[in-house]
C-alpha cells in the first residue's frame, strides 16, 4: 500500500486523491490519499504535521497554498529544483531524510513540451505572481524563454518574483499598469495565474481586443477548463494549453517521485476521462 496526502488549507475541493489512486490502480498499488485540512487540525503546525506523517507511515505528501514557501525552507530540495524557487509542493519521506520538490514547475514544462513539442516559448507576458505565478515562470526559464515579462496587481508582489528569477538567472522584467496593454500586443506567449476565470471568479484578465498577434496561451485555471481568456486566445488564432495540463502533469510528477513508478501520460489521460468525464468541461 502507498499512503499518501495533502497539506493545505481549505483543501476539501481538491481532486488531487482521485487522480492519485487513479494513477495507483494503473500500477497496480493500492493507493490512500488522505486531506490533512490545517483548518480542521488543532494547534496545526507544519514541521509537526510533517513529522507525524512520516511517522505513521506516508511515503510522502503533497503540500499546497499556504505552505509551499515554509515548506521549501524547513526540507531539502531534489536535485532537479533550482536552487531559487522557493517552493515545495511534495514532500517524500525516505530513510536517509524528507526530500522536496516542486511538480508544478516540472508538470507545466511537461505539459508546454506535450501541448507545444519543441516550439520555443519566446517572450511571455504573464499576469500573476503568486505561487502558481512562481512554478510557471521558472517553467519558462526551464524551457528557454528568451524573456518573462510579470504583471501583477500587487507591485511589491510582482518585483519580488522578478528578483527571485533574476537570481536563478531569467531574463525578466516587472510589467507596470501603463505598460501592460503594448506588452501583451507584442508578447509570443500570454499566461494567466490569477484567479480570474475559475467559476467564482468569472471573466478574463487579458482583454480579448488585444489578442491576436500572439501564438499560444495557457490559464492555470482549470474550474472550468475551458476559460473565457483561453476561448478569446482560441478564436484570435492563438493555440492554448489549459490549467488542467498542469493540474495533470503536477500529478504523474509526484506520483512518479511517491512511487517510483513511470506513468504513461496518454494512457493515463484516457483513464482520467474515462473514470470521471465531468474533468473535461470542470
Amino acid at each position: 500500500m502507498l499512503k499518501l496526502g495533502l497539506i493545505g488549507k481549505g483543501i476539501s475541493r481538491s481532486q488531487s486523491a482521485r487522480l492519485h489512486v487513479l494513477l495507483g490502480r494503473m500500477c497496480g498499488i493500492e493507493v490512500t490519499y488522505d486531506y490533512l485540512d490545517s483548518e480542521k487540525i488543532a494547534d496545526f503546525d507544519l514541521i509537526g504535521q510533517l513529522t507525524v506523517c512520516a511517522k505513521d507511515g506516508y511515503a510522502g505528501v503533497n503540500v499546497t497554498h499556504p505552505y509551499k514557501t515554509e515548506a521549501r525552507k524547513l526540507i531539502q530540495r531534489r536535485k532537479r529544483l533550482p536552487e531559487a524557487l522557493g517552493a515545495v509542493n511534495t514532500v517524500v519521506f525516505r530513510e536517509d531524510g524528507w526530500r522536496g520538490d516542486n511538480t508544478d514547475y516540472v508538470g507545466f514544462m511537461r505539459g508546454y513540451r506535450g501541448q507545444f513539442g519543441d516550439q520555443a516559448p519566446g517572450t511571455v507576458l504573464q499576469m500573476g505572481a503568486g505561487g502558481v505565478g512562481l512554478a510557471a515562470a521558472f517553467g519558462l526559464h526551464g524551457l528557454g524563454a528568451d524573456r518573462i515579462l510579470i504583471h501583477d496587481k500587487d507591485a511589491d508582489r510582482g518585483h519580488e518574483l522578478v528578483a527571485t528569477l533574476k537570481a536563478g538567472g531569467a531574463n525578466v522584467a516587472f510589467i507596470a499598469e501603463a505598460d501592460l496593454s503594448d506588452a501583451i500586443r507584442n508578447a509570443d506567449g500570454l499566461i494567466n495565474c490569477t484567479p480570474v476565470g475559475m467559476n467564482q471568479y468569472p471573466g478574463s484578465p487579458i482583454d480579448a481586443a488585444l489578442l491576436g498577434g500572439q501564438k499560444w496561451a495557457f490559464d492555470a485555471v482549470y474550474t472550468p477548463v475551458e476559460t473565457a481568456f483561453l476561448h478569446s486566445a482560441q478564436k484570435a488564432g492563438l493555440s492554448v494549453m489549459t490549467g488542467f495540463e498542469l493540474f495533470f502533469f503536477q500529478g504523474i510528477e509526484a506520483f512518479e517521485v511517491f512511487s517510483g513508478a513511470q506513468i504513461d501520460g496518454d494512457a493515463a489521460r484516457i483513464e482520467y476521462f474515462n473514470a470521471y468525464p465531468e474533468a473535461l468541461t470542470g
